[in-house]
């Protein structure tokens, strides 16, 4: 009887055991990495999705992100003056931004950050106050972003600001009366 109530009771502790070892694999979120890793490991996981979204290297190219007044800009160079490749895909993108932007469309910032960047939900609501100016520069392009809203303005300010920390581009977060633009050659 003392053996069967022992093989029983050793019994229970190997299922508890063996649900638990299943339960800890099947936990939705990832083992914890160290904090000086996450950021780079992050950092080049977005830049990958980047580039395939984006459809240009970001190794080749330098991105901005300036807000102003009115809104702000994107703005995104090839960093080699005579990379035309680059320099025609990131103008086939920003217009192509532009015009998603325009229809209220937020899905590739939302792939390649792989999540809804803050300001998206008020910037899809209030689409229609809000204007997205495609403007080629000599090394790539910007999307000019307006708006007289107070609302849309806002939301555009944290979707930029956001896009500053996420690219670590060092621009700044404050608004500038004029937003200083980039320009090469």
């Amino acid at each position: 009887m003392k053996v069967k109530m022992y093989l029983m009771i050793a019994l229970c502790f190997a299922s508890v055991g063996a649900m638990n070892s299943i339960a800890v694999g099947q936990h939705p979120h990832p083992p914890q990495t160290p904090p000086e890793k996450t950021k780079g490991m992050d950092m080049g996981e977005m830049n990958k999705r980047g580039d395939r979204v984006m459809g240009f290297d970001h190794d080749k190219t330098t991105h901005h992100f300036r807000l102003s007044t009115d809104g702000g800009f994107i703005q995104v160079e090839a960093n080699d003056a005579q990379d035309i490749a680059s320099r025609d895909q990131i103008r086939m993108h920003l217009s192509h931004i532009a015009r998603m932007f325009a229809d209220g469309n937020f899905k590739a910032p939302m792939l390649i950050h792989d999540s809804t960047p803050p300001g998206v939900p008020v910037l899809e609501r209030l689409k229609a106050e809000i204007t997205y100016k495609f403007e080629k520069t000599d090394q790539g392009g910007r999307v000019h972003i307006m708006t007289k809203n107070a609302e849309a303005l806002k939301a555009t300010h944290e979707f930029l600001r956001f896009q500053i920390k996420e690219h670590e581009t060092g621009d700044p977060l404050e608004v500038k009366e004029t937003a200083i633009l980039i320009t090469r050659g």
